[in-house]
């Protein structure tokens, strides 16, 4: 018989508060059309963005997670120093050590609490807020902080006609805590590592460190490309369309519910055209609110979700108590989807 003592973790898990952080420069698909053949028509019509948000140099990746996560520590009505964990998710914060978690967790107020990074790209809000559901009830902090930030604008290739459109920077946070009901389900999730070539980073950190610009991209001066995310948008699109869409209805079925039962759908705001889709797949009755953050703030990535959720509730087109299902995916390929119940 083994001696160590049972958890004593909370029965459940729920989102108690979120906040979000949207850079202070608009940017007008006007200015991506200065260094792209294109138009604003197409861009709208590809992608459903009109305007995405891009960050300077103050506002870096804990800056910005700070303001997010200061809002929603507000929101959950606790104090900082009641944080007993910090998950932050990016890609986009370029010191490999240490984690940026560590600083934020430091400058919010927190009492020491554990903190790391993780890198699941446009699913590591989903692949955060499981950990931390995990951590809740198992009983190894009884409030965690998940944070998906990133600044893209950093890793964009503005020449890129594919991709010079889409991105955008934020945070977006939520505070999980104890709940005496189910109020986060079973997190359906995965990865396709065979498909890992159709989301990447063009140039790896050695290779541009190297120096040997021979096999380095150029731009159309002549100067070596800086790294950025590069993407094979057909087939991205079909396989969110057409998979994703059955990795949402599993998270359904895992929790119990059909579509009827949804008040909200927060899927990664990476395309409208993919959002729409997967609404048309899923059968999704007209009383469901749908997020379509995307237009406003273009493809943040992690941050896509918390972010698309927060407005949702400043806005009132989602209210406290209703059931949403949240879905990302992404670079690996990763994928995450969960029902929740909302702050």
């Amino acid at each position: 018989m083994s001696k160590i003592k049972p958890s004593k973790g909370a029965p459940y898990a729920r989102i108690l508060g979120v906040g979000g952080y949207r850079p202070t420069r608009v940017v007008p698909n006007e200015v991506i059309l200065e260094k792209i053949d294109s138009s604003d028509e197409w861009i709208r019509s590809r992608s459903g963005i009109e305007t995405r948000h891009w960050a300077s140099p103050e506002e870096t990746v804990a800056a910005m997670s700070i303001e997010a996560s200061g809002k929603a520590i507000a929101d959950a009505g606790i104090a900082a120093s009641q944080i007993g964990a910090v998950v932050v998710s990016t890609v986009s914060h370029f010191s490999q050590t240490p984690a940026v978690a560590t600083e934020i967790a430091d400058k919010l107020g927190t009492d020491k609490a554990a903190a790391f990074d993780i890198s699941a790209g446009c699913a590591g809000f989903g692949y955060g807020l499981t950990l931390a559901k995990g951590m809740v009830v198992e009983g190894s902090a009884e409030y965690v902080l998940v944070i998906g930030v990133e600044r893209l604008s950093d890793l964009t290739d503005l020449e890129d006609r594919a991709t010079a459109f889409l991105f955008g920077d934020g945070a977006g946070a939520v505070v999980v805590g104890p709940s005496q009901e189910p109020a986060i389900g079973p997190t359906v999730w995965g990865s396709e590592g065979d498909k890992s070539e159709t989301i990447k980073q063009t140039v790896a950190w050695d290779r541009f460190a190297i120096g040997d610009v021979s096999e380095l991209p150029l731009d159309s001066e002549g100067n070596v490309k800086f790294p950025a995310i590069t993407q094979e948008g057909q087939a991205v699109f079909r396989w969110a369309v057409f998979e994703m869409a059955k990795v949402a209805q599993q998270a359904l079925d895992a929790a119990g519910i059909s579509p009827d039962d949804l008040d909200v759908f927060i899927p990664h705001q990476a395309n409208v055209r993919i959002i729409d889709s997967m609404v048309k797949t899923l059968k999704l009755p007209e009383h469901v609110m749908v997020a379509r953050d995307i237009r406003t703030t273009g493809n943040t990535s992690a941050a896509s979700i918390p972010l698309a959720m927060e407005r949702l509730l400043a806005t009132g087109e989602a209210k406290s108590g209703d059931t949403a299902l949240v879905i990302g995916f992404g670079a690996g390929l990763v994928y995450a989807a969960t029902v929740v119940t909302l702050p």
